[in-house]
């Protein structure tokens, strides 16, 4: 894990800003999977990507590691709150508020990471770490609007908000252990039948249908793509920058969705999207630019230490000159 104050890597920033702009791009790619039940394709996007990474894992062969008691309650919380749970608020939010509302509310991730991140590892939030975080949450505010919506709708997002952060807090502690691709695949693995279940107890037995062949190409590219590269690379990152540094590339997912967006023809950029995403640039790169080693003057080099130096009485009376004259 990173120490508090070490040097950002860039491949680890690189990392956390590729994972979240192609976690970015689901939004334009769910548009064409919207008549799909939705839990159950969640279910089948984490099937997927849990047979990839552990196909990947399985071929590397990375030492083995005896899951204790902590660690698989730690993987069941995360596949339960930050995978399925944050699927669920999601889906239910959408029906009491609208897209603009969730987006601003589920923005706020950022800065959610900076103040508690650091607390779980014991260490004060840094204050231009907060401040950067601040901006980006407001940056995708601005690029995503207020919009409207009921109480209802607004606690399903804060809802969405936590699971969103529990993706992240939750696998700080498995990291040093099981590393990146294990945390990617193990929760995954996990949330397919708490979706099943969800799916089936909200829709009933239509939740449950073949795709068609343009839904089974979006359900390949979210599975093997936004979910299991994309997880891959967060966790990669989160392992090396901290929960506080790599929450800010989560202000990155309103810019990929805009992006990918203009990329399909599926929409324009406005005045808003423009501004929102200056402000997550700035933001991310006030956040993640390197500290100056030093400030200020630089201090002067000390005198050495060393035994003073004196002179015997004779050869100070011999140069000092007589006070009597001949």
């Amino acid at each position: 894990m990173r120490r508090p104050g070490a040097a950002l890597r860039p491949a680890a920033s690189a990392g956390a800003a590729a994972a979240m702009l192609l976690v970015g791009t689901s939004a334009a790619v769910s548009a064409t999977i919207a008549d799909y039940p939705v839990l159950f394709g969640q279910a089948l996007r984490y099937a997927l990507a849990a047979a990839i990474l552990l196909a990947v894992l399985r071929h590397r062969r990375p030492p083995r590691v005896r899951l204790t008691r902590r660690d698989l309650l730690l993987l069941v919380a995360l596949a339960a709150t930050g995978l399925a749970g944050f699927n669920l608020c999601l889906v239910e939010a959408t029906r009491h508020a609208g897209p603009a509302m969730i987006g601003a509310v589920v923005g706020a991730v950022p800065l959610v990471l900076a103040l508690v991140g650091p607390l779980t590892e014991r260490r004060r939030p840094a204050p231009r770490t907060v401040g950067a975080a601040a901006v980006v949450a407001l940056g995708t505010a601005v690029a995503a609007g207020l919009g409207s919506g009921s109480p209802q709708g607004l606690l399903l997002a804060l809802g969405a908000l936590a699971g969103e952060v529990a993706f992240s807090l939750l696998a700080v502690p498995l990291l040093p252990r099981l590393g990146a691709l294990r945390v990617a695949a193990y929760p995954a693995a996990l949330a397919v039948p708490l979706l099943l279940v969800a799916g089936l107890a909200l829709d009933g037995p239509r939740a449950v249908r073949l795709p068609t062949g343009a839904e089974a190409v979006a359900f390949v590219y979210l599975g093997a793509v936004v979910t299991a590269l994309a997880f891959f690379l967060w966790y990669d990152a989160l392992g090396r920058l901290g929960a506080d540094r790599a929450g800010l590339f989560a202000g990155l997912v309103p810019v990929g969705a805009l992006l990918t967006t203009v990329a399909l023809g599926l929409g324009e950029i406005g005045p808003a999207d423009v501004a929102g995403a200056l402000l997550v640039g700035a933001g991310v790169a006030v956040g993640t630019a390197r500290r100056p080693s030093g400030s200020g003057r630089a201090p002067r080099p000390a005198r050495p230490a060393g035994p003073r130096r004196t002179q015997p009485a004779e050869a100070r009376r011999e140069r000092s000159p007589s006070r009597c004259s001949a």
